[in-house]
């Protein structure tokens, strides 16, 4: 196959979500020889924020000269930024390659295998294929029963944190929710949690306990911000001081205290990572949609807030970066989430919501999203179109003079940021 045909085939898949389960990633990866088996996992799951704890953790390993392997989902506009080493996605011929060699493998399974499944055993075999000293592993959904929990002993599991998301299938509780995530701890293996939640920490604590797992936690006391602009944000932490942060957000100084606490950990298992390392990883850090300036003149940001916590941390943002001003939101969320109160912590900071329909069959439509807004009395309009709705809230944002934040569905990103360019080139 080529690599259009090798996506059409991933793609062609159906993601069972209401059929977790270990079985059949187990059979795929044993048919290929456990390719898993033969590489060292960082595992990292939690509600928010493990994409971007990936990014900076997978960053500072290559810095200090581990060759690194990082998976992580969804991808943000080309399928390849899924599974990357060193920084570089795979290339487009050596996924085609991989999907060729598991196709008939997958085939012959009697229980064949969801579209997850399938893109995570064609990781393991493409990072034990280039002999990654390590790779820093993203959960897809909970922890327990998904399919990168196929591993057996991570050098260590990261749980960011907890909040409700996904209750369907993970949990109506935090406690309910925490213990799935935790499902990644095993026997004897460290566990660093860097929640705030006490109920979740009480259950990922027992967990990790009873499977006499050195448990970890964050402590931020000493975690000082210093300076957030467009430009980035500078912080101490510890022993780290003036620490530059390319990424934007208030959230993300919090994200890097989790990973600098499991770097500390790293180095007592005999990882070698200095400081110079850490700082340069940090500088030069790229994760998109994460409060994401995509524009600055006009401004216009984008973060993939698509739940109650996420917005929360992304309202902290816009008062941190944008204090005493409102702003514009344009914004599309799946039905599946709790957008009323996405709303309500989005009111005090909203002058005027633009609402599109992202391209996923559990979105919620734009016409029903202005209307819960309209319910808050916050001023809405609704666009079948994501372009008009870019173009629009883009012109009303120059004349008002207001910045323009694009939050929600991480799947919206792509068409929001093309249509943006499109906005400002013409």
């Amino acid at each position: 196959m080529n690599y259009e045909e090798s996506l059409q085939y991933i793609h062609s898949i159906n993601w069972s979500f209401c059929n977790l389960g270990l079985e059949r990633i187990a059979e795929l990866c044993h048919r290929l020889g456990d390719p898993q088996d033969s590489l060292k996992f960082v595992h990292v799951a939690g509600t928010n924020g493990k994409g971007s704890v990936c990014a900076m953790l997978g960053e500072t390993l290559r810095e200090a000269g581990y060759r690194t392997g990082l998976y992580t989902s969804p991808y943000i506009r080309e399928f390849n930024e899924r599974m990357k080493i060193d920084g570089e996605m795979i290339s487009k011929e050596e996924l085609a390659e991989l999907t060729t060699q598991v196709r008939p493998i997958a085939d012959a399974m009697e229980d064949k295998p969801t579209e997850f499944e399938l893109i995570t055993a064609i990781a393991f075999e493409y990072f034990r294929r280039h002999k990654c000293d390590v790779v820093v592993l993203e959960v897809g959904l909970g922890g327990r029963l998904d399919s990168t929990n196929i591993i057996k002993a991570p050098i260590l599991s990261v749980i960011t944190g907890i909040d409700f998301d996904h209750v369907s299938m993970l949990g109506n509780t935090i406690q309910e929710i925490a213990a799935e995530k935790a499902g990644i701890i095993k026997e004897g293996c460290p566990c660093l949690y860097g929640g705030t939640e006490n109920a979740a920490y009480r259950t990922i604590r027992a967990i990790a306990d009873k499977r006499h797992a050195p448990f970890y936690t964050v402590d931020r006391s000493s975690l000082r911000r210093l300076e957030s602009t467009l430009g980035g944000t500078v912080f101490d932490f510890g022993e780290y001081k003036a620490l530059q942060l390319s990424l934007l957000g208030a959230y993300q100084p919090y994200n890097a205290t989790i990973v600098l606490s499991a770097v500390e950990i790293l180095k007592a298992q005999g990882f070698t990572i200095e400081e110079e390392h850490v700082r340069r990883a940090f500088s030069s850090v790229r994760w998109m949609a994460r409060f994401e300036c995509i524009s600055k003149e006009p401004t216009v940001i984008y973060d993939g807030g698509h739940n109650p916590q996420g917005v929360f941390v992304a309202v902290q943002s816009i008062r941190e970066y944008f204090p005493e001003q409102r702003v514009n939101i344009l914004s599309g969320v799946m039905a599946d989430k709790d957008y009323d109160a996405m709303i309500e912590e989005l009111k005090p900071v909203t002058r005027k919501a633009f609402t599109v329909t992202p391209h996923n069959p559990r979105a919620l439509s734009a016409e029903e999203y202005a209307a819960a807004f309209g319910l808050h009395k916050v001023e809405a309009v609704a666009f079948s179109d994501i372009g008009a709705a870019v173009s629009a809230a883009i012109a009303e944002s120059r004349e008002e003079r207001i910045p323009l934040i694009c939050l929600g569905s991480l799947y919206l990103y792509s068409d929001v940021y093309d249509a943006v360019k499109a906005v400002l080139k013409d």
